[in-house]
């Protein structure tokens, strides 16, 4: 067993002082509070549990920056979305490693210490699947185990190029799977799990999978999470009521029994009735408006989602920036843009934004990954410790310090990360940086030469 002491801890009742965490098995086993550290402990200042990712696309790391030059003058996702076929044309299974473990790498520092992978790019170059239907699921998890990060892995059901079962485009053909090779494709991916990931599964969208394809692979994700890009567009809002007379959440609330089991990604473009009706569901609702706002995706009414009880998560999407305290930012920004105010978050019960954010993405990320999240006996041993000499810690206390995080610092504030009890961050940096981003700066230039 080891132990470690920190000043200050957020634990799932509050901050408390003096805390000393006992870790055995990559679990939390104790936690004391107002103790004395005792000889051999590791002593640190402030601790934080560690935050859920939520939606990644680890591949898409090697194309950040790739798609901020003007293509057309109506250039939006969807042109977006050609620049990204043409860069997953040539990824093998040993590219797509390298690059999602550089992701990986970035998220541990910025604080995440488990990701839930929205793993669709199962097939071979030609559209083929591999002798192993779960080859590319394992480069998956050869980059979570190199990075250290929990894994959540998320193999996408993807069949259809647009709603009503519409043919795929040939730039989705390395992501399609059927009813029948779907299923091998989950339990070849589960089997190369390691002990404490897990595995759920993900409808991709509604235009990418019918209503009898839906219900056919949901008995798949047994216990675990379901997750689907809801709501993104609104070129798929129109789309979506020109098939069905709905919007895809007020379908997907209609017809798919959405529970605490469910993360609807983006779930951008709401009306009223459906935001209130997806807080009421249990389910949780995955932003990620970093890419969101690459995108040119809209605004997320966190306002009114909160307010009604709405549970979400945080994630990193696109991966164009890994920061998990630029994700927290951007959704209380975009809420002062849209409604000219400030600290719209905040409430009466939690007047700190940044305590706020941090806190509603913590508990909805780790129901969104199917793992018990906090600072708790039991939970596993994910940890992020903050450097209290940081400039932008000057003069901070317990009610100041997610402020201070959230809204003026950068990422260096983050001084230690342990995930499972091994400690991957240290002074800001994680234990591989050199190697993984060695590898990474080859394979990406490979690739663009």
């Amino acid at each position: 067993m080891t132990h470690l002491w920190f000043e200050n801890a957020l634990l799932p009742q509050g901050w408390a002082q003096r805390v000393r965490i006992g870790i055995s098995g990559g679990c939390i086993v104790s936690v004391d509070a107002d103790i004395a550290p005792l000889p051999g402990d590791e002593r640190h200042s402030t601790a934080l549990p560690g935050l859920c990712n939520v939606h990644s696309h680890g591949f898409q790391r090697g194309m950040a920056g790739l798609s901020e030059r003007r293509g057309r003058p109506d250039d939006d996702f969807w042109s977006w979305r050609e620049v990204m076929y043409r860069f997953l044309d040539r990824l093998t299974p040993d590219d797509i490693a390298a690059i999602t473990a550089q992701a990986y790498v970035e998220m541990l520092e910025s604080g995440f210490t488990r990701v839930g992978e929205f793993h669709y790019l199962h097939n071979d170059i030609d559209g083929r699947r591999y002798a192993d239907p779960a080859e590319t699921a394992g480069a998956i998890v050869a980059a979570a185990q190199t990075s250290g990060i929990g894994l959540t892995l998320l193999p996408v059901f993807y069949a259809h190029g647009d709603f009503g079962g519409a043919a795929p485009a040939p730039g989705q053909r390395r992501f399609l799977s059927t009813i029948d090779d779907f299923a091998p494709l989950v339990e070849a991916s589960r089997s190369k799990l390691p002990a404490d990931a897990r595995q759920g599964i993900a409808p991709h969208s509604l235009r990418a999978i019918t209503p009898d394809e839906l219900a056919a692979i949901l008995p798949l994700a047994h216990d675990g999470p379901i997750h689907i890009h809801a709501a993104e567009q609104m070129r798929e809002v129109e789309a979506c009521v020109a098939w069905s007379r709905a919007r895809p959440v007020e379908w997907l609330l209609d017809h798919a029994e959405i529970d605490a089991r469910w993360c609807l990604i983006h779930a951008t473009h709401l009306s009223d009735a459906e935001c209130d009706r997806l807080a009421a569901s249990g389910a949780v609702a995955g932003l990620c408006p970093v890419t969101e706002a690459n995108l040119g995706d809209g605004i997320f009414p966190a306002e009114r989602y909160l307010g009604a009880g709405g549970r979400f998560g945080v994630g990193t999407d696109s991966n164009i920036l890994v920061d998990a305290a630029a994700e927290l930012r951007a959704i209380e920004y975009s809420q002062r843009l849209t409604h000219r105010r400030r600290a719209v978050l905040a409430d009466d019960r939690e007047p700190s934004v940044g305590k706020r954010l941090f806190t509603t993405a913590l508990q909805g990320g780790a129901q969104a990954l199917g793992v018990a999240g906090g600072l708790q006996v039991g939970a596993s041993a994910d940890l992020v410790s903050l450097d209290r000499t940081h400039p932008a810690m000057a003069g901070a206390d317990t009610d100041t310090l997610f402020d201070r995080w959230v809204f003026a610092a950068r990422s260096s504030v983050i001084d230690c990360v342990w995930r499972g009890g091994r400690k991957q961050v240290e002074g800001g940096r994680h234990v591989a940086a050199g190697q993984v981003s060695e590898a990474y700066r080859r394979t990406v230039a490979g690739l663009l030469s």
